[in-house]
């Protein structure tokens, strides 16, 4: 497989569990993290060795104090897509760049509606309509497993 140069951005995640499993996902995939702070835990190798094990040392993590700070740094570079159930646009309708940021919000509140209204580029996995929502990791699987299908060779 070629060198993705597709992103995932975590918004201020609050289960250590769901941010080890996110970098094993993309340890995986050779996909880069930005993780968005302030984090609802500790945010230590401790706290989350236990789900992302020894995958931690093969993603490269770029760490954001604040919303601000990793808008500023990719605004202008990038496109940042938010999966939201929120959004009326299907992942399954939406062509992928390889150089996407795909952005999860934080699992018990997702994104702030200021920080969501700076976000053009918003996508749902539809689900059936008396589901809530996806676990962070499962909806953070098949949106970057959808951006690699369609931009990998």
């Amino acid at each position: 497989m070629s060198k993705p140069d597709t992103r995932l951005a975590i918004y201020q995640p609050d289960i250590p569990q769901n941010l080890g499993a996110m970098m094993r996902l993309c340890a995986c995939f050779g996909i880069a993290i930005d993780l968005i702070e302030p984090c609802g835990f500790p945010f230590s190798i401790k706290a989350i060795r236990r789900t992302a094990m020894d995958y931690m040392d093969l993603v490269k993590i770029n760490c954001h104090n604040d919303f601000d700070s990793f808008m500023k740094e990719y605004k202008y570079k990038r496109r940042i897509i938010l999966l939201t159930v929120k959004s009326s646009k299907s992942i399954w309708d939406f062509k992928f760049k390889s150089n996407d940021i795909l952005m999860v919000g934080s699992e018990s509140s997702g994104v702030s509606d200021c920080d969501r209204d700076s976000i053009s580029l918003n996508i749902k996995i539809p689900i059936l309509s008396s589901a809530r929502c996806l676990n962070v990791t499962t909806a953070a699987s098949i949106a970057v497993s959808e951006a690699l299908r369609q931009n990998t060779k």
